[in-house]
C-alpha cells in the first residue's frame, strides 16, 4: 500500500471518476448567480424539494465557522486523549457542544479529503483522487457545486482563510468556487524544494493575487487567525460562512516564539498548543461581538497524522519523524485507510441549539457537512449530481441517531474499505485478480483492527465484499 500521497502522477496509474473533459476547467464557465432572478431560476431546476432556497437572514440562519486542521491526528487533543499536549480551548469547546468519536474523512490525503468536504461527494466522483502539486494542470471541476456556492445563493458572505489545495490555476481558485474572498496558501506549506521539486515559489495569495515575500510556517497560524478575525468583524451584521483551514500541523511545522519550547509534547506539541490558543481567539471574538448563540463552530481535521513520511521529507533537520502527531489507539496513518488515516477529531458547538457535553460514537463523515450546513442555511441541494452526504443535524443536537450507517473508504482512486455499523471490510486489490482479498474487523470489540475475523463471519464478509466490488465498478474505482 502506498504511503506517500505526493508521489509523482506518473506512478499512480489510471484515474477513475470525474468529468475528464471538465477537469481542465477551460470549457465550462463558473456558474455565477448574481441576481435574485437567476437564483430563483437555477434553484428551481436543482432543488430536491418544492421549497426554494431562501435569502439568509440573521434571525433564521446561523453564522458558520468551519475550522480544519491539516494532518491533525485523532489523539492530538486533550479531549481526545493526548497525555502531553494541553488544549484547554478545544477541550472547553467540546464540553460546550458535541464530540463525535467516529467521525471520518472520505480519503486519507489532503486534496481528495477537502474536495469531499466541500462537495458532499466521494472524491472519485469529481476526479480529485490524488494530492495536487504546484505544477498540476487540474483542479476541482467547475461542474462541482461547493458548500460555499450553496450558502452564497442564500445571501451568506463566504470566506476562505488558509489552505485550499484544490488547484492553483486561475480556473480552479477559491473565488471561482463560490468564495467571496480568499487569503492563504493554494496548497501545502511543504510544496517547495527540497521536499517537492518545482520552480514555483511558495507564496500566499489574496484572492487571485500572489503576495510578495517568503512564507514562514511559524507565522501561518497567527496570520490566518488575524485574517479570520478581520472577516468576522467585517461581516458580523450579515450571515457569514468562514472556512478557516489552518496549515498546521502539516510539515514543516512551525510555531511563534511565544510557544516555542512550552509544551510537554515537544515542538509538535508547541504547534498544537498554539493552534488551540488561536481557536480560542476566534471564540473570544464571537463572544465579544455577541455572536455566540448565532454561530455554529465546527473543528475537525482533513486526515490522520503523517507518521509514515517518506525519505524525501527527511532530507534535513527542518522536518523530523517526531513532527507528526498520533492517531491515538488506532492503527494506521495518513495515506492509509486504516482507522488512523481517516478517523479524525470532530467538535461542534452552537449555543442554544446543541446541548453541552454531548458525546456520540455514531458514524458521521465530512461528506455530511454540505447537506447539513446547506439545510441550516435554507439552501437547495443540487439535483444534477449524486450527493453522498447526509444531514446529521439530529446527531449533533442530540435529538436522534446518525442517519449514516455505512461509509466507503477511498484512497488514491481505489475503493479500499467499507464500514457497516460495527463491521469494517478492508480489501487489498491484487494485481491480476478480479476480486480483492478481504479482511473483516469488528470495530465495536476491536477498534484497533488487530484481528481479522473474516473466517469466522463468512456470510458478512461475502455480502460486504460483493457490495464493495459493485460500488467500485459503479464509481470507476476498479483498476
Amino acid at each position: 500500500m502506498a504511503s506517500d500521497p505526493y508521489r509523482s502522477p506518473a506512478s499512480r496509474g489510471r484515474k477513475g471518476g470525474g468529468p475528464e473533459s471538465d477537469q481542465m476547467g477551460f470549457t465550462m464557465k463558473r456558474r455565477r448567480w448574481l441576481t435574485l432572478g437567476s437564483v430563483v431560476v437555477f434553484a428551481a431546476a436543482l432543488m430536491t424539494s418544492a421549497v426554494p432556497a431562501q435569502e439568509a437572514t440573521r434571525e433564521d440562519h446561523p453564522n458558520i465557522v468551519l475550522i480544519l486542521a491539516d494532518d491533525l491526528g485523532y489523539g492530538d487533543l486533550g479531549v481526545f486523549g493526548s497525555p502531553t499536549i494541553d488544549t484547554p480551548r478545544l477541550d472547553r469547546l467540546a464540553a460546550e457542544g458535541v464530540k463525535l468519536t467516529s467521525f471520518y474523512v472520505a480519503s486519507p490525503a489532503c486534496t481528495p479529503s477537502r474536495a469531499s468536504l466541500l462537495t458532499g461527494r466521494y472524491p472519485i466522483r469529481s476526479g480529485m483522487n490524488a494530492v495536487l502539486g504546484p505544477d498540476a494542470e487540474k483542479g476541482l471541476p467547475s461542474s462541482e457545486v461547493t458548500l460555499a456556492e450553496l450558502l452564497g445563493e442564500t445571501g451568506y458572505h463566504t470566506s476562505l482563510v488558509g489552505k485550499w489545495h484544490l488547484g492553483d490555476r486561475p480556473a480552479f481558485l477559491p473565488t471561482e468556487h463560490g468564495f467571496d474572498d480568499y487569503f492563504g496558501l493554494l496548497y501545502s506549506n511543504d510544496m517547495m524544494p527540497p521536499w517537492v521539486q518545482t520552480k514555483k515559489p511558495l507564496r500566499l495569495y489574496r484572492g487571485a493575487v500572489e503576495q510578495p515575500g517568503e512564507v514562514d510556517s511559524g507565522t501561518l497560524t497567527t496570520r490566518y487567525t488575524e485574517e479570520a478575525i478581520r472577516v468576522i468583524r467585517e461581516q458580523r451584521r450579515q450571515p457569514f460562512f468562514l472556512y478557516l483551514a489552518y496549515s498546521m500541523p502539516h510539515v514543516p511545522i512551525g510555531s511563534s516564539a511565544a510557544f516555542e519550547g512550552k509544551s510537554a509534547g515537544g515542538r509538535y506539541g508547541d504547534v498544537i498548543e498554539e493552534l488551540d490558543w488561536n481557536v480560542g481567539r476566534i471564540l473570544d471574538t464571537l463572544r465579544e461581538l455577541r455572536l455566540d448563540d448565532r454561530t455554529l463552530v465546527i473543528f475537525t481535521s482533513d486526515n490522520g497524522p503523517w507518521t509514515n513520511m517518506p525519505s524525501r521529507m527527511l532530507v534535513d533537520d527542518r522536518i523530523r519523524l517526531t513532527d507528526a502527531g498520533t492517531a491515538g489507539p488506532f492503527r494506521g496513518s495518513k495515506g492509509t485507510t486504516w482507522e488512523g488515516g481517516v478517523r479524525v477529531p470532530f467538535i461542534a458547538r452552537w449555543r442554544g441549539r446543541i446541548d453541552p457535553g454531548l458525546v456520540s460514537a455514531d458514524i458521521a463523515s465530512a461528506l455530511d457537512l454540505l447537506p447539513t450546513l446547506a439545510r441550516l442555511a435554507g439552501a437547495a441541494l443540487p439535483a444534477h449530481v449524486p450527493l453522498d452526504g447526509l444531514d446529521i443535524m439530529p446527531l449533533l443536537e442530540g435529538s436522534g441517531p446518525s442517519p449514516r450507517q455505512d461509509l466507503f473508504y477511498f484512497n488514491d482512486g481505489r475503493l479500499e474499505a467499507l464500514r457497516e455499523g460495527q463491521w469494517k471490510l478492508k480489501v487489498e486489490w491484487k494485481k491480476g485478480f478480479s476480486t480483492p482479498v478481504p479482511e473483516l474487523y469488528d470495530l465495536t470489540n476491536d477498534p484497533f483492527e488487530r484481528h481479522n475475523v473474516a473466517g469466522g463471519n463468512p456470510e458478512t464478509a461475502e455480502r460486504m465484499l460483493n457490495r464493495l466490488v459493485a460500488f467500485a465498478k459503479e464509481t470507476g474505482a476498479v483498476r
